[in-house]
């Protein structure tokens, strides 16, 4: 049954109002992972370590489709609250074309400028020249990759996120297929899992823009005839700019990680921060998926003005992600040998560190859906302000800061440590700021 973004959410409406967002960005995430797993087991550590210094800088340049995805959608979810379907069209339509277009001209520039990037990192030898090899390829599919964060955005708002899940399964897929034809049928290696990847985006994409350009039964669809308006493009770009911080932060503090992994244990730190990286992402992608999926409905109650519903959304939100932390930790601790051993199994002592590092790095899932959830939920009501506020004091100062300071007094053990502090800190900022904005916006 469809549920609307006018409802009144139960607990069990929901769950199952967000359940195929979170399973979307699960599979999302596979575009890396299984490169990565792939990699890891029928290529070799290096070409492995090689993905993982990639992987950061692509998240950095596919924040724009984010931020103008999360952003745009906020926009266009209050546009549909204030019942202006048309206008909400045209808006949706000149973001996807502007995303499409400004992530084409990034691939163009970042052709050229990957190699120094992956340089000033402190890759060398074997290991810069995998890192060019993945990434030059992995830049021609970059307008798509980009633009499919935009999209899976507006797939909620249009009240269609089932087939948002659906697309974005079927690339997850289709990337598994093709690493196991390309890297392991073909003997492609690297090259086959750049391949795979770029492919897989770029079918989920045009997917995408041939059901939004015919008749649908949606709230959305892409129209040709429509005008660049400056003013929403800029006012999504600083609505969205929190998710754009939040990513862009994430991916240099992973940069970061790998800089004083390098620095303090080598290739076997890189490697293992990996695991650590894609395996944590899988957990975090519950809560980065919940948020997506409950801020088209945040941004229309803003928009229609029901300010209860706002409190029942924030309330049960705050239950749920509470729920989930808990039982993400316990998992996490449990499965970490069996998680460690899928990736790195063959190699007993960077098994040992990385089950060692993850275990530590565990505890952060407890207060990690606080602070997303809090700066999404402002973005939702359309404060870029209060939402960036969050997303750059937990990435820039609390991440980087700590990620920087306590390897300095604790040596390694500092450098897993340091997400942990950091979580704990922005939780406790996101409190602050909403019981302190709970009057201005009624809920």
């Amino acid at each position: 049954m469809r549920i609307h973004l006018s409802e009144h959410f139960t607990y069990p409406k929901l769950l199952r109002f967000v359940l195929p967002s979170i399973a979307m960005v699960i599979f999302t995430s596979f575009y890396s992972i299984v490169d990565g797993l792939f990699v890891s087991r029928f290529v070799g550590k290096i070409p492995f370590a090689a993905v993982n210094l990639v992987f950061p800088i692509m998240i950095i340049l596919g924040a724009v489709g984010v931020m103008i995805g999360s952003g745009g959608a906020a926009i266009v979810g209050k546009t549909l609250g204030e019942k202006r379907p048309d206008k909400a069209n045209e808006y949706f339509s000149m973001l996807i074309y502007s995303v499409l277009a400004i992530g084409t001209i990034f691939a163009v520039a970042g052709f050229f400028v990957f190699p120094s990037v992956i340089k000033f990192l402190g890759a060398d030898g074997e290991l810069l020249s995998n890192c060019i090899l993945y990434g030059r390829i992995i830049l021609f599919a970059l307008p798509f990759f980009i633009t499919e964060f935009s999209f899976q955005s507006f797939f909620i708002t249009a009240e269609k996120p089932q087939l948002g899940l659906a697309v974005t399964v079927f690339g997850g897929v289709t990337n598994i297929l093709l690493d196991a034809i390309f890297i392991v049928a073909f003997g492609w290696g690297l090259i086959g899992a750049a391949v795979a990847t770029a492919v897989s985006q770029t079918a989920c994409v045009i997917l995408e823009i041939i059901y939004f350009s015919r008749k649908n039964d949606s709230l959305l669809s892409l129209t040709t005839k429509i005008n660049f308006d400056a003013e929403i493009f800029l006012k999504s770009c600083a609505n969205g700019s929190s998710e754009m911080v939040n990513d862009t932060a994430m991916s240099v503090v992973a940069m970061l990680y790998n800089y004083q992994l390098i620095k303090y244990i080598g290739d076997n730190g890189v490697a293992a921060y990996g695991v650590i990286e894609y395996v944590g992402f899988i957990f975090a992608a519950i809560f980065f998926g919940y948020n997506m999926g409950i801020s088209p409905a945040v941004s229309y109650q803003f928009g229609a003005k029901g300010y209860s519903e706002l409190k029942n959304i924030l309330r049960k939100s705050f239950v749920l992600i509470g729920i989930a932390g808990v039982a993400m930790m316990i998992l996490a601790e449990i499965s970490a040998a069996t998680l460690a051993n899928i990736f790195v199994g063959y190699d007993a002592e960077l098994f040992d560190l990385t089950v060692y590092a993850f275990r530590i790095q565990a505890i952060s899932f407890l207060f990690l859906g606080f602070s997303s959830f809090g700066s999404s939920f402002f973005t939702a009501l359309n404060n870029g302000v209060l939402s960036a506020i969050i997303a750059f004091v937990r990435t820039f100062i609390f991440e980087i800061g700590l990620v920087l300071l306590l390897p300095i007094i604790f040596g390694v053990d500092g450098i897993w440590y340091s997400i942990v502090a950091a979580e704990i800190a922005a939780f406790t900022l996101t409190i602050i700021i909403l019981l302190k904005n709970r009057k201005r916006y009624r809920y």
